[in-house]
């Protein structure tokens, strides 16, 4: 007789997915320290949106026919395309999505593939570069439209935004299985190369425009406009027919990934090393302890890659200007210190005993931490500014003065900031998966949006500088920068020294 599940078992498997995402994100609400500030950082979640879908309709100017109205109207559909296209790099960059439920846990509470899948939807929002383009997208749509039309439009955005990263999903849960067949690395690496050749091709050849004005978000945009008419509903419709063809059918690369092996993360954890020399100093030996943690694990290489080559081709297209690229070191460093650098010592795990048993002074363990951090930041932030010059031309001293400063200034900014924050508050969690966050998702928002907005007011600042004709000034500026951020990172360092604290932190990351 036929082995092969009912529709009704099918269904009953859906409906047992969805309540457990429910108990899932109880158990997370559950393990909140303080209430207060979850009830907090979602009340300023729903006003800053409420904010950026609603104030700049009365701005000066807005929803004119012409003048800066007109030109955020035209570029609409291009902003649509770009949301989607930010949302596939990054569910593609972790590997599917966030964990709802992480991989060391789903091993005594295993969960489906479709409850992944769900979590991961619902936490992707949950991401800075996420917000900041969604918020951006909102606030150019009420800028742009005339009032009397702006409740439908928003609420269309609403939903584009909801579908896009649905599709975003799908697509990145069916490269992840790609990745995991036998040849699927090089696959995965060969089509972003083809993938991001092409990108730079269109646009020296000077055909994007073409390009984007071809794709349907256009018609996207007309059709929100006319109000709740005929048209808009045909578009609403189409975007929610697309967003639960995409919530179901996102279920299915995701359970022929959950049946494969991922090969990227079972290398580098069935892998040997031979046995090099002996470090010269003990500095040195934990130094290369903590690189080899970092540059082994297969989200940091991913992550790595994504922030140093994603914003220099974006850069590389664009051609930004000089003056332009003191914005990318802080992007850069930013978007790096969240891959492990703001719950630092999360690195250690379990073996954080061990190392604390070890005759090593514990000022020797902070620096070599904080050095590895920062080389980290470095070398990616570096290699995006080299793809950002090469068709930048020849700076001016000012220029690259300004750059420069800017390179040192933010990322002691961002390791000064993290290693505070790794003492403070300390997660325990487990790197090795592709997937995972050294912290939870809310902690995640509060630390990217503080970085974000540190960084992004010293670039511009230094950005100012570098059009003036003195070059002094960058480094005279900076001056006061580095020596706050290194008061900061010895009150860090303060702090990890003292034992009862170090205590806590190493029990933490080894539970």
């Amino acid at each position: 007789m036929p082995t092969a599940a009912s529709w009704t078992e099918l269904l009953r498997g859906q409906r047992r997915a969805v309540a457990d995402v429910g108990h899932l994100l109880a158990f997370r609400a559950a393990t909140v320290r303080r209430r207060s500030v979850t009830v907090g950082l979602v009340a300023t979640f729903l006003g800053l949106t409420a904010g950026a879908a609603v104030l700049p309709a009365f701005a000066t100017g807005a929803g004119s026919a012409e003048g800066y109205a007109l030109d955020a109207l035209l570029l609409l559909p291009s902003a649509l395309t770009g949301f989607l296209v930010l949302a596939i790099v990054s569910a593609v960059a972790s590997g599917g999505g966030r964990e709802l439920l992480a991989r060391e846990h789903a091993v005594a509470y295993p969960v489906s593939p479709t409850t992944d899948h769900l979590g991961a939807l619902l936490l992707a929002p949950l991401n800075i570069a996420w917000l900041l383009q969604g918020w951006l997208l909102l606030g150019a749509t009420a800028y742009a439209v005339e009032g009397r039309h702006l409740a439908a439009v928003q609420l269309g955005v609403l939903l584009w935004l909801a579908a896009a990263t649905a599709v975003a999903q799908v697509v990145a849960w069916a490269i992840e299985a790609v990745r995991r067949t036998r040849h699927g690395i090089a696959t995965v690496r060969t089509l972003g190369v083809l993938v991001a050749a092409v990108l730079v091709h269109l646009q020296l050849t000077g055909r994007t425009g073409a390009v984007l004005d071809a794709l349907p978000t256009r018609r996207v945009v007309v059709g929100l406009q006319d109000g709740f008419g005929a048209a808009w509903l045909a578009t609403v419709g189409l975007m929610l027919w697309v967003l639960l063809v995409a919530l179901v059918l996102g279920a299915v690369p995701a359970h022929l990934a959950a049946r494969r092996t991922p090969r990227d993360e079972l290398r580098v954890e069935s892998g040997t090393h031979p046995a090099r020399a002996l470090p010269s100093s003990v500095f040195a030996g934990l130094v290369r302890t903590d690189r080899g943690s970092v540059w082994r694990a297969v989200p940091m290489r991913r992550g790595m890659l994504v922030l140093a080559i994603g914003p220099g081709v974006v850069a590389l297209a664009g051609d930004l200007s000089w003056s332009q690229m003191t914005i990318l070191p802080g992007l850069v460093a930013s978007g790096g210190a969240l891959l492990f650098g703001i719950n630092a010592w999360c690195l250690d795990e379990r073996g954080g005993l061990w190392r604390e048993s070890l005759p090593v002074p514990p000022g020797q363990v902070f620096a070599a931490r904080t050095w590895v951090l920062t080389e980290f930041l470095l070398v990616a932030s570096a290699l995006t500014l080299v793809l950002a010059g090469l068709r930048a031309g020849v700076p001016s001293a000012p220029e690259l003065t300004a750059l420069l400063c800017t390179w040192v200034v933010v990322v002691l900014q961002v390791v000064s900031a993290a290693m505070r924050w790794s003492s403070r508050r300390p997660f325990s969690v487990d790197l090795r998966s592709a997937r995972a966050t050294p912290a939870p998702p809310a902690a995640m928002v509060g630390y990217s949006t503080k970085l974000a907005v540190a960084t992004t007011l010293t670039s511009l600042v230094f950005s100012g500088l570098a059009r003036l004709p003195s070059w002094e000034l960058s480094i005279v500026l900076a001056a006061p920068f580095v020596l706050w951020s290194a008061v900061r990172l010895l009150h860090a360092r303060d702090a990890w020294l003292e034992p009862v604290g170090r205590a806590r932190v190493v029990t933490t990351v080894a539970a």
